[in-house]
């Protein structure tokens, strides 16, 4: 019998304030967990998210100081940057969510589980080594890519983020490494102002980083033309062994941060198009980790098509045809095929 996909989950992630007003808040994970229980996914084994992080874990991403910080921010309110701020419970709260993260890697890579969500709370993806940034606090899906490395026996980890903001303290994590390859899809000129073409990575390094900058009001097929033109091919030379999602949803048509345009017919691709990835080369090794999204309906969408493709259950084929056969706009053609010339002195499938 299969082993079913996995919801990691806990309540403590309610209890991360970031202030009245704030729009990475409680209610973003209440909405979601209200949708699962009013329709379920069949498939999908709900866990409590158990897995604490240790210092050592945390150490291997981030710099001494700044776990230091962060912890001293336990029992008060501190202020970290314009946007982020830690709670009295928020140190607790990130620790388990990047442990979540970790157990979501390890679970796929054990076998216990085709395919993991870790529904956590702060946020990631901005989170620099020394430095808090753009409402995260610890870089989960960088911890989990590294514990990967280091612990878990994979070459070749995968970091997909189609989150409306860069990744930037994904990119930096490791655009010196090999081991590791970083796609970011996200509006340009934004928040936080990286994420070019021409950041291809350093080093040994060098074409392990690919950037897809968008305009805003790019729509479902126009996402979608972009990872099939521009990164299936570099996927498919690599042949990763694990695959990591920040999964931002903050791309939703109305999401009151995001420009973007993408529907619920647009999610459902995308994470067709990656779990597709993963059965072609990982299979049951797909592991996401909750991003932005700050609408409620769309976020709630967003993750019900991830856990829809990690369950493996039938998806919502005439969904994914409208967006299929959707003809991508000439911006989106450009970008593909701007993305394709900056890597192809890396990547002959891109030549």
């Amino acid at each position: 019998m299969p082993a079913p996909a996995l919801l990691l989950h806990d309540p403590v992630f309610l209890r991360h304030d970031a202030g009245s007003g704030h729009p990475e808040n409680a209610a973003r994970l209440a909405t979601i967990t209200r949708d699962l229980g009013a329709h379920p996914i069949p498939g999908l084994l709900v866990a409590p998210a158990s897995r604490d992080i240790t210092r050592s874990e945390l150490l291997a991403v981030h710099a001494p100081d700044h776990v230091t910080l962060v912890q001293s921010t336990a029992g008060r309110r501190v202020q970290l940057d314009p946007d982020t701020v830690a709670g009295s419970d928020s140190y607790e709260v990130a620790c388990l969510a990047a442990g979540a993260t970790l157990r979501a890697a390890e679970a796929v890579c054990a076998g216990e589980a085709s395919g993991a969500f870790a529904l956590v709370r702060p946020p990631g993806h901005h989170a620099e080594a020394a430095a808090a940034m753009g409402f995260c606090l610890f870089n989960n899906v960088a911890l989990a890519a590294e514990h990967a490395v280091r612990e878990l026996s994979c070459r070749r980890v995968l970091v997909l983020d189609p989150d409306i903001h860069h990744g930037n303290g994904t990119q930096h994590a490791f655009e010196a490494r090999d081991d590791v390859l970083y796609v970011s899809s996200h509006r340009y000129p934004f928040y936080p102002g990286t994420g070019w073409f021409d950041e291809v990575g350093t080093g040994r390094g060098a074409g392990f980083t690919l950037n897809l900058p968008m305009p805003m009001g790019l729509r479902d097929a126009d996402l979608l033309h972009l990872y099939r033109r521009a990164v299936e091919p570099v996927v498919q030379a690599w042949q990763p062994d694990l695959i990591l999602v920040s999964a931002g949803f903050d791309t939703w048509h109305a999401d009151p941060i995001g420009d973007l345009a993408i529907t619920a017919d647009g999610f459902a691709a995308l994470f067709h198009l990656f779990r597709s990835w993963a059965d072609a080369h990982c299979p049951g090794r797909l592991a996401c980790a909750l991003e932005g999204g700050y609408d409620p309906r769309g976020v709630a969408a967003g993750v019900r098509a991830a856990l829809t493709a990690l369950a493996a259950q039938r998806a919502d084929e005439a969904a994914i045809t409208r967006v299929a056969e959707q003809p991508a706009s000439e911006e989106a053609r450009r970008i593909a095929e701007r993305s394709r010339a900056t890597l192809a002195p890396w990547w002959e499938a891109l030549r």
